[in-house]
């Protein structure tokens, strides 16, 4: 006679599966629901109503539209040395190690900053001791 155990399991397994699937589903349509920051309900909710209404929203596009152009343009003006009004790949490595070389600087500060800290908590437990 042979057992139904291994059918059962496999049963177990496969309901379990799909709960996890359904909740993992739920979760990402939650997480694309996602409003406006607080920040920027701050900034653009005139009625303070706690939500963004029609035009409220188009003032907010508005303005990251403009910001975003005003960051093109100043991205052409720093990289675009041949002034075509394209940044090319020789110009895009430039822009490319210029970020690379900020990110550096930022984490040279950052554990910079880390260490200070570190002296200073040993520092202090010194003088307790």
């Amino acid at each position: 006679m042979k057992s139904s155990l291994p059918r059962y399991f496999l049963a177990g397994a496969l309901a379990l599966a799909f709960g996890f699937t359904a909740a993992l589903a739920q979760e990402s349509d939650a997480k694309k629901e996602k409003g406006p920051s607080k920040a920027d309900l701050a900034k653009y909710d005139a009625n303070q109503d706690g939500t963004l209404d029609e035009a409220e929203s188009a003032a907010m596009k508005v303005d990251k539209d403009a910001k975003k152009e005003a960051n093109r343009a100043a991205q052409l003006e720093k990289y675009d040395t041949n002034k075509d009004g394209k940044i090319d790949q020789t110009e895009r490595e430039v822009e490319k190690a210029d970020k690379e070389k900020a990110k550096a600087e930022k984490q040279a500060a950052a554990e910079a900053k880390k260490a200070e800290k570190e002296a200073k908590k040993a520092e202090k437990a010194a003088k307790q001791s």
